[in-house]
């Protein structure tokens, strides 16, 4: 269910093995493949697109990062991600695997059914079946498993009785504003900053093309920043006293996103399987979505196989296997998110608590490296 990162990488890794599958999706090719979301890809992310057969497009166009740099006090501090872990980030758009994992699968004659309506999940601790709307016929298909990799408002969670999941849940009182623009990199790696306005993000698309973000009320519209606004905020929060200066350009994006953290438990019901944005959300400043849902479907697809081979013992395993992972992520993207960004009841202690924790991330070879550690992967 769902032909995002995470249905489609699952679909390509089975059909590696000799397993059949069929992909559900109610958007378009043309949708899915156009949706701009962010794209820095760790290194096992990076590992398994490439041994799997996908990557040469993202090796060949991607941007590898061996740092990042946080930004406080009106200076950058780098933090030197390969020289700490040996591992590095690359930094390359999730519509771009999209693009890469549908003309795989096309190409080996695989099944991606688009602009399916009102889907629906029957019989998950049975025999599993899927039926929906397709080219204005009712149709069904009865599988094995069914994977739910449909996203946090798709169909396959809310098939769970409710009795058999716990969810948890965290709101974030602010969302970012981004934007993607015309302009000249500013930076030659990512740029985390935290002011007393709020947080703010510098990011590289292509030599050509720039994403930014800053920290905004999320109930903010975008009819309420014109360019020049946008750029004011941008230039206030991220330049200081170094001298280092924000390109601009043509804003051709603007967007207003929200936060949360979100898991359920467990990631299996019957023949259910949960995966990907399904199964968590997490904040955008870990940079750990894409990545989360990449090791769902890699633990999943291994357990799959082992099943057709005669080994329960994984798929068995699944849901407390990709949980582990899972609430490693969301602690480090609830500490990313809490040391660079302002809250609405912060005091000036808690502003100070802040730039402490920073100085101390880069000051310490020790705190530096847990950072890097979980940001590479």
């Amino acid at each position: 269910m769902g032909a995002g990162p995470a249905g489609l990488l699952l679909s390509h890794l089975l059909h590696l093995e000799g397993l059949a599958s069929v992909v559900i999706e109610s958007r378009t090719r043309e949708e899915i493949e156009a949706t701009i979301r962010a794209g820095v890809l760790e290194q096992g992310t990076v590992d398994l697109l490439a041994d799997s057969g996908v990557g040469e497009r993202m090796q060949r166009e991607g941007f590898r990062h061996e740092g990042i740099y946080l930004r406080f006090r009106g200076a950058s501090h780098r933090i030197a991600l390969t020289q700490l872990t040996g591992r590095a980030i690359t930094v390359y758009a999730q519509h771009e695997v999209i693009k890469d994992l549908v003309a795989a699968r096309l190409a080996a004659g695989g099944q991606i059914l688009f602009g399916v309506k009102d889907a629906a999940l029957y019989d998950l601790d049975s025999s599993p079946k899927v039926r929906f709307r397709h080219e204005g016929k009712i149709k069904e298909i009865e599988a094995d498993f069914v994977a739910g990799c449909d996203g946090f408002h798709g169909v396959s969670r809310p098939s769970i009785p409710s009795r058999h999941r716990q969810e948890f849940t965290r709101t974030y009182p602010f969302g970012w504003f981004g934007i993607l623009v015309e302009a000249p990199p500013s930076t030659e790696e990512l740029v985390y900053a935290h002011h007393e306005r709020g947080f703010a993000l510098v990011s590289t698309r292509s030599p050509q093309i720039q994403r930014l973000y800053f920290q905004c009320d999320p109930e903010d519209r975008v009819k309420n920043w014109p360019d020049a606004r946008v750029w004011e905020e941008l230039h206030m929060r991220l330049e200081g006293s170094d001298g280092w200066k924000l390109a601009e350009g043509r804003v051709f994006q603007k967007g207003i996103i929200a936060m949360r953290s979100f898991v359920v438990e467990p990631l299996r019901y019957g023949r259910l399987f949960l995966a990907g944005d399904a199964a968590h959300i997490v904040p955008p400043t870990g940079a750990k979505g894409l990545n989360l849902a990449v090791n769902d479907v890699r633990v999943l697809s291994q357990a799959l196989v082992a099943h057709y081979r005669g080994d329960e013992a994984l798929l068995s395993a699944y849901s407390a296997t990709a949980l582990k992972r899972v609430w490693r992520a969301e602690h480090f993207s609830w500490w990313m998110t809490s040391m660079l960004h302002r809250f609405h009841d912060d005091t000036p202690f808690q502003h100070r608590i802040q730039l402490a924790e920073l100085d101390y991330v880069v000051s310490s070879k020790a705190k530096a490296l847990t950072l890097a550690e979980n940001y590479v992967g």
